[in-house]
């Protein structure tokens, strides 16, 4: 595959402006290149951020209104296409057909690194079989923001993303990772963080020491410590907060059992007894919630009874 043209052969490319100075744009190769946007504050774009979206054929992003803020700042004039969940399946054979033309497709989300939590990941993956080149261009992400300001463990973390909308299923989930010995990272939305910051002191220990960011880069921008109980009865006490939250949460504490030895427990005791009371003497060794312990159980002797001829 080649370029069809060289991008200062393009009248309509004019490059990029920062702080009064025009930059042309350089040529690229072909490929989906995956631009790191800015998640509040524009100044945080890199410079090679900009100089793929202006040397870009198109630019795919959520949502065009949101990105041409960014493209309009920097006198960015490539084309915006939409690309999202409600017209994904329409939208990826057309950007498939413009990679296979040799065409520079950069692919944005609304804010942060794409594929964190957004659509695009099914388009890198058909880009990769199809065999284009996939170019990371990284920048900010809210997930490392968040971390580097809590004051919690970094050199291990877990990235869960959205929590489930429903009582029930967030609970559950939260059991998977009540023994991960990681900090743990959530996306979640302001009218859900009281009662998931109260789900997460049930299921994952109130003790556990929990930070939860708020408008990271933005002009309001806020963190807020405690444990998960301290700021689970805070946020209850309050109109929900405004606008996009990121919650971190501490890993066990040193000596607590980690994942593969709480399952092999729990599989141990399901060999004997029934779910509840597996979840009872697991808790009663380890100290672990036990709803937290009962629903890693029920999870563990489904996968058993799958496996089973």
């Amino acid at each position: 595959m080649t370029r069809r043209r060289a991008v200062g052969d393009d009248p309509a490319r004019s490059g990029f402006a920062v702080d009064g100075h025009t930059i042309a744009p350089r040529l690229l190769a072909p490929g989906l290149y995956v631009v790191a946007t800015p998640i509040g504050n524009l100044g945080d774009v890199s410079l090679r951020a900009l100089a793929t979206l202006a040397a870009a054929d198109l630019v795919a992003c959520e949502d065009t209104r949101v990105t041409r803020v960014l493209t309009d700042r920097y006198g960015i004039a490539t084309r915006l296409v939409a690309y999202h969940d409600h017209n994904a399946a329409r939208q990826r054979p057309k950007l498939l057909a413009a990679l296979a033309e040799g065409e520079v497709v950069a692919l944005v989300s609304d804010a942060g690194t794409p594929l964190v939590s957004d659509p695009g990941f099914r388009l890198v993956k058909e880009a990769l079989a199809a065999g284009h080149a996939v170019v990371p261009v990284p920048g900010a992400s809210a997930v490392l923001a968040a971390l580097v300001a809590c004051g919690l463990p970094s050199d291990a973390f877990l990235f869960g993303g959205f929590l489930p909308p429903k009582a029930a299923a967030r609970r559950k989930r939260l059991g998977q990772f009540a023994a991960t010995p990681a900090t743990l990272v959530f996306f979640e939305s302001p009218r859900r963080l009281a009662a998931s910051l109260a789900d997460m002191a049930e299921m994952l220990g109130a003790a556990r020491p929990c930070a939860v960011a708020r408008e990271l880069t933005k002009t309001y921008e806020s963190v807020r410590r405690g444990t998960l109980d301290e700021l689970a009865a805070v946020f209850a006490g309050e109109p929900p907060p405004k606008g996009e939250i990121v919650v971190v949460v501490g890993p066990p504490e040193p000596g607590e059992p980690d994942a593969a030895d709480v399952d092999a427990l729990l599989s141990e005791l399901l060999a004997a007894h029934p779910v509840r009371e597996a979840a009872a003497e697991a808790a009663a060794r380890t100290g672990l919630s036990r709803r937290a312990l009962y629903q890693r159980a029920l999870s563990l002797k489904k996968e058993g009874n799958d496996a089973a001829p």
